[in-house]
């Protein structure tokens, strides 16, 4: 019974904390819609010739915020935890959502509803990662680890499915995309109401020296039951954060310069660049607009829609048969070669079968049809690898000490790059067309290449053996001058 019951605790913490990786998914895929809302567009009064601008900005302009949000929630994440780290990011982004709701006739206040909102996602996107990989059992780690992309799935489906009902059943006021908008206020509730009913993470309470409430929370989380296994991994948690502070007085930016420490942060970076070269996000963020684009026609709404479906039932399948059986390094290289492969596919007919205006009106062409199941195909592909594992993978790979600094790193880093994106995608749609598919193409099947020779298997690994996978003998501490010298060279 303390078993089971430990799993569905770890589950209901995991899933709670992820509402906020569905409210970010909600906003992701509501925006896509929403601006193509000719009530939006009336009430905020800009003209067809700025609607680029007006999409590039409203997507990008969020992603700004969440990238500072990931710097501002590692003090508040260190002092007061990650549980209360996630409440104060839940409130901050309800503040955001409600700015946007206000119909001023201003893109102004529109703007800073976003920022505001986004800083709240950037700190969520940080302690996710983080809360999940530091409370999950080893054995299930990656199963609940990979929720933070199901529930992204699930958000971004239902987003879709939202704002395609507004458009077909709401009337082209502004309670239209008003109605879109208002419901992420649902997700940052709900996030508000699981950290209310969890614990605190049980290795930050164990870093501060609450040991008595690290216990208490580590029983909690693995079922209340007191058995030579939960003190095992009491023991080992509390072995391997005092060893960390043996060799360490304080914290120095020195520390990332070690070998094992800088190879870390490169691919926390660089996970995150691999991530929004493949070309997914952007299709999410414009999916309306690129189903236009690929012949969709009037019907880019509806096909949009089961766009969403496609990747709830990807990333579903990646996590109940995958994840946690063949590992994190073949799902990355397979799954990359696979996207690589749909988007030459989608560029080669798109060159040879160019949509035109016309087809709005008349509905899908065959070549259209073809495009839209490879589009399908790439979003399943990217659910069953580079959606889930990336922030997965950065959460566990670091060290306690360094975990904070780290999987902010990585998820700064996956706001800078996916506001790079956001910028680039709606004018490579307006003027390089198939092109645009075929560079996705290039960069996925160079990322098959950086996952060969860069990443590292983590299945089954505890956080406190990491070092051993990533640094070998190199010690995750205080650096001798020896390494001082080497790091600086």
């Amino acid at each position: 019974m303390g078993r089971r019951l430990g799993l569905l605790r770890a589950t209901y913490l995991a899933s709670a904390s992820c509402m906020g990786s569905f409210a970010f998914a909600f906003d992701t895929g509501v925006i896509s819609g929403v601006l193509t809302l000719e009530s939006f567009q009336k009430d905020f009064g800009y003209s067809e010739s700025q609607k680029t601008t007006v999409n590039s900005n409203a997507v990008s302009i969020l992603q700004a915020g969440a990238f500072f949000g990931c710097f501002l929630t590692t003090p508040v994440a260190s002092r007061f935890g990650r549980r209360s780290g996630l409440i104060i990011s839940a409130l901050v982004f309800s503040v955001g959502t409600i700015l946007q709701l206000i119909n001023a006739h201003s893109l102004a206040t529109f703007y800073a509803g976003r920022v505001i909102a986004g800083i709240g996602i950037g700190a969520a996107t940080v302690l996710i990662p983080m809360y999940s990989a530091e409370m999950a059992p080893k054995e299930m780690r990656g199963r609940l680890g990979a929720c933070f992309q199901l529930f992204f799935a699930l958000g971004v489906m239902i987003a879709y499915w939202v704002t395609f009902a507004v458009s077909e059943t709401q009337s082209s006021v502004s309670k239209q995309w008003q109605i879109a908008l208002g419901l992420q206020l649902l997700p940052s509730s709900l996030l508000l109401i699981g950290m209310a009913t969890v614990k605190e993470s049980a290795r930050w309470l164990a870093t501060k020296g609450k040991r008595d409430k690290a216990w208490e929370s580590l029983k909690w989380v693995r079922g209340g039951e007191d058995n030579p296994e939960l003190q095992q991994e009491f023991d080992e948690i509390l072995a391997g954060i005092e060893e960390e502070a043996r060799i360490k007085d304080s914290f120095t930016w020195r520390e990332l310069l070690l070998p094992a420490n800088r190879y870390r942060i490169f691919i926390a970076v660089t996970i995150q660049l691999c991530a929004q070269l493949s070309g997914n996000t952007s299709l999410a963020y414009y999916a309306t607009q690129i189903f236009s684009a690929v012949g969709a026609g009037s019907s880019a709404k509806l096909v949009t829609g089961f766009f969403g479906v496609v990747k709830v039932v990807g990333v579903s399948i990646f996590q109940l048969f995958i994840i946690d059986r063949i590992g994190r390094r073949v799902p990355f290289m397979v799954g990359a070669a696979a996207m690589g492969s749909f988007m030459l596919i989608i560029a080669c007919v798109l060159a040879t079968h160019p949509t035109s205006s016309d087809e709005e009106n008349t509905g899908a062409t065959p070549a259209g049809i073809a495009m839209i199941l490879m589009v399908y195909a790439e979003a399943f592909s990217f659910n069953m690898s580079w959606g889930a594992l990336p922030w997965l993978y950065v959460g566990e790979i670091f060290s306690n000490r360094l975990r904070e600094v780290g999987v902010t790193v990585g998820a700064a880093s996956q706001w800078l790059f996916n506001f790079m994106m956001s910028q680039v995608t709606p004018h490579a749609i307006d003027n390089i067309g198939w092109r645009m598919f075929l560079m996705f193409a290039i960069f996925n099947y160079a990322i098959v290449i950086y996952s060969w020779v860069f990443l590292k298997e983590t299945l089954k690994v505890s956080l406190e053996e990491m070092q051993g996978v990533f640094g070998g003998s190199e010690q995750d501490g205080k650096p001798t001058v020896a390494t001082e010298e080497n790091a600086t060279k």
